[in-house]
């Protein structure tokens, strides 16, 4: 019945379920909470293997109960006095099998829907009765509409994908993926998206191979929606240019905090006046094992030594996040820290320390990743996504940037 053709939109489904959001595939698996090996999030024991085979016997019945209803209907109007009748199953099935099957399979359930329903008729010799006819009119009548919603469901379907495939394409121009390897460094980056289906929000990363060395900067813009997302772009471009051409951090620093001015100036609503972004850059100079640190107003970046010593690199004078010079200003002034081989630097936005359970509690990554180890960034990325999403119950209410270099 709609067995052969459920069986294929069945697949597309659960591609669909499994598939990580678009433009996002650092949002998949890696080293599970141990930061040594294995999917992230391994369902394979306790609570999350439960939940995941409840999840599977779910879909299950639900993918076979078009199939159910032909079958229980058949069987109730055979086996029932003739005053009793299966056409809402009948009914039903093509209708449930519309959003859940391919075309094909949806036009197999209403065919089989009728079929039976004839079949059941003709055994008991009354398919010439009016009510009979009334019956098979009205399930056929369910089979077309059944029909017609499936190829609703399948545009829809289509426009959805166009539209996610137009935002991983703005993400990938907004947020490009840093490469894997620069300069002897080790480079892992990932973007956590609060809002489902989302690929960007306000938080960002970019890193830069300089003739300085090597510069980072993890930001948080205020804000939501589209204008985060101009204003994300807005520190992007400007990172990318002071990057190559300010001699120092503290020039690229304000060259950002020029830019950001220039941008809350065109703006006719309420960020014109109270924008701002916080911002953490780093500065890797070549050779030599030292980092240095400009921080505006974000939470301090994490040296993680590999004897498995957690330092936060709170150094370094106050300073208010940029956009915000009207208030006041501290000169900027780069803190250098110790950046020994096989150490992990870790940049976050406040998604990540910020991140609750159910009881309020924040997740503090300091205490989380003291005395453990990771082979690489992307080990440490995927267990801290693993365990954010775990400790607030997968739902998070802010999004999270995260990127980690190790000197190699």
């Amino acid at each position: 019945m709609g067995q052969p053709g459920g069986e294929e939109r069945t697949g597309e489904l659960d591609d669909r379920a499994d598939r990580p959001p678009p433009g996002n595939p650092r949002a998949t698996g890696g080293a599970g909470p141990s930061g040594a090996s294995g999917p992230a999030g391994d369902p394979g024991t306790g609570p999350a293997r439960w939940r995941t085979g409840r999840i599977s016997a779910v879909r299950a019945l639900v993918r076979a109960l078009p199939v159910l209803l032909v079958v229980g209907g058949t069987f109730y109007d055979y086996f029932t006095p003739g005053e009793f009748t299966a056409a809402p199953l009948f009914t039903a099935a093509t209708l449930v099998a519309a959003p859940l099957y391919s075309l094909r399979g949806t036009v197999l359930t209403g065919a089989a829907a009728v079929g039976a329903l004839i079949l059941v008729h003709l055994r008991l010799g009354i398919v010439l009765r009016v009510d009979a006819v009334t019956e098979v009119v009205t399930v056929a009548t369910a089979a077309v509409l059944g029909i017609l919603i499936n190829i609703l469901v399948r545009r829809s379907d289509e426009r959805l994908a166009s539209v996610r495939e137009i935002a991983e394409f703005a993400q990938r121009a907004v947020l490009p993926e840093p490469q894997a390897r620069i300069d002897g460094l080790d480079v892992a980056a990932r973007y956590e998206a609060a809002q489902a289906d989302a690929s960007i929000g306000g938080d960002l990363y970019a890193v830069q191979d300089t003739p300085y060395g090597v510069r980072l900067v993890v930001g948080d813009v205020r804000g939501k929606g589209m204008t985060a997302v101009a204003a994300v772009a807005v520190v992007i471009g400007a990172f990318r240019e002071a990057a190559e051409q300010e001699t120092t951090l503290e020039a690229v620093a304000q060259r950002l905090e020029r830019a950001l001015k220039r941008e809350g100036t065109r703006r006719d609503n309420l960020d014109a006046v109270e924008g701002f972004t916080t911002a953490v850059l780093a500065e890797i100079p070549h050779g030599g094992e030292t980092v240095r640190i400009v921080n505006r107003g974000h939470p301090p970046p994490l040296m993680l030594h590999p004897d498995g010593t957690l330092v936060p690199l709170t150094g370094g004078p106050a300073a208010l996040p940029l956009g915000m010079s009207d208030l006041g200003s501290t000169p900027d002034r780069a803190v250098p820290a110790r950046f020994p081989r096989g150490a992990i630097l870790l940049l976050h936005t406040d998604g990540l320390s910020e991140a609750r359970d159910v009881s309020g509690e924040f997740y503090d990554p300091a205490a989380r990743l003291a005395g453990r180890v990771f082979p690489g960034p992307d080990a440490l990325l995927n267990t801290l996504a693993v365990e954010v999403r775990k400790h607030t119950g997968g739902a998070l209410s802010d999004d999270m940037a995260l990127l980690a270099v190790r000197r190699g």
